[in-house]
């Protein structure tokens, strides 16, 4: 867990890599209007997987049914952690070409839409 709240979780922002960041910034963004937001780093979800049960439930506990998941790769894999009923900021189709900051804004890795994302799971 990178970022936390006092108590529960109405959100948890999941990412790995350079995605973090977006998680960071909408984390901002989110606990500044009063959402109580958890943000988990997760570089290796080999090495999350093997952790024990009990682990695995402090981090992403079952109660906690709004989660987005944040990855510039494949966006499918992420459900096994968002569940069916979270959101995935990610890729579903091969890419383009074109400088990144023009990719990130087309794909939607923005801090902005992360926010939009988790509204959408609370509302």
């Amino acid at each position: 867990m990178l970022k936390d709240c006092d108590g529960t979780p109405e959100v948890i922002l999941i990412a790995t890599g350079s995605e973090v960041e977006l998680a960071v910034g909408a984390w901002d963004k989110l606990t500044s209007e009063g959402r109580k937001v958890r943000v988990v780093s997760m570089p290796s979800t080999d090495a999350f997987d093997k952790q024990s049960d009990a682990y695995r439930e402090s981090v992403l506990p079952k109660a906690v049914s709004a989660r987005v998941a944040i990855e510039a790769g494949i966006a499918d894999y992420w459900f096994k952690y968002t569940g069916l009923n979270g959101a995935i900021v990610g890729m579903t189709s091969f890419g383009e070409s074109a400088p990144a900051d023009q990719l990130f804004e087309m794909f939607g890795f923005t801090v902005d839409n992360v926010v939009a994302k988790a509204k959408a799971l609370l509302a």
